[in-house]
């Protein structure tokens, strides 16, 4: 990994005491629960630990996943550290994964998406806190990045939002393209808190609702939502999403859907 000057310097400040002593096994597990939940600050932090190998082995891999996820909330010092460092690919720590089974993270995310499309999504979908990736590949799914697109069930533009969710959403006009991709990104946004951050469960609320998810505890059994499901995480993977919990309180049914797929409880804040 190359450092420039200014970035190496300030990796030097990480054996401050003040730093050294949050490093225990406690307050790792404390911030990798927070970072979980969205806390742009603890997923900063974090990243310093990993990427000076501080009371952890050194994973640049997990510290670019984690300065990627503060910078996308507005976090200066994390927007500092992507634009100053040249980091490896992302790859999610092993903290954040809630589940026992392995995360599949695919390196590359097939998505050919038109260049002013791409633009407007990379440029947009950090000010709602998702991931740029994630945004594109739902909007492959929907529309084929067809701004005009309607469906039989009058879901419309890129994201295919209905009218319910484009009222929802402060959406006015569904066929453009902006004001669309906003609305897709506030629902994703919400998503992403409502079932804290599990992909598959967000794409498959996206395609069926996040009631239908609710009421069969998980991904629906309908072959269109399945194959859906299938399509995005294709393109992006299953590794857990940092989302911001102050956008929605979970699901209900969170718990009981954690525990028929056999995923790990978070671990509890320590105050």
């Amino acid at each position: 990994m190359g450092l420039a000057l200014p970035a190496a310097a300030a990796l030097a400040q990480a054996d401050s005491g003040e730093v050294v002593a949050r490093n225990s096994a406690l307050a790792i597990e404390k911030l990798c629960h927070l970072a979980r939940r969205g806390d742009a600050e603890s997923q900063y932090q974090l990243a310093w630990i990993f990427a000076h190998g501080r009371g952890e082995e050194r994973r640049d891999d997990w510290a670019s996943y984690l300065f990627f996820a503060a910078s996308s909330q507005g976090h200066a010092g994390a927007k500092q550290m992507q634009h100053s460092m040249t980091w490896p690919a992302a790859q999610v720590p092993s903290c954040l994964s809630r589940s026992t089974a392995p995360v599949f993270a695919p390196a590359t995310v097939a998505v050919n998406a038109p260049p002013h499309i791409d633009r407007m999504v990379r440029k947009l979908a950090p000010q709602y806190q998702v991931p740029p990736d994630l945004a594109l590949a739902i909007i492959a799914v929907e529309s084929n990045f067809n701004v005009a697109a309607l469906s039989p069930k009058n879901a419309q533009g890129l994201m295919q939002l209905i009218p319910q969710t484009a009222q929802r959403f402060g959406v006015r006009n569904a066929f453009d393209a902006q004001q669309n991709i906003r609305g897709g990104l506030s629902y994703l946004r919400w998503l992403m808190a409502y079932f804290e951050g599990n992909v598959a469960l967000v794409a498959a609320a996206y395609n069926a609702g996040e009631g239908a998810v609710d009421r069969h505890r998980g991904v629906p059994p309908f072959d269109e939502t399945r194959e859906y499901v299938r399509r995005v995480t294709a393109r992006v993977g299953t590794a857990p999403l940092p989302f911001n919990a102050k956008v929605a309180a979970p699901s209900r049914q969170i718990e009981t859907m954690r525990r028929l797929a056999g995923d790990v409880a978070p671990s509890s804040v320590v105050n």
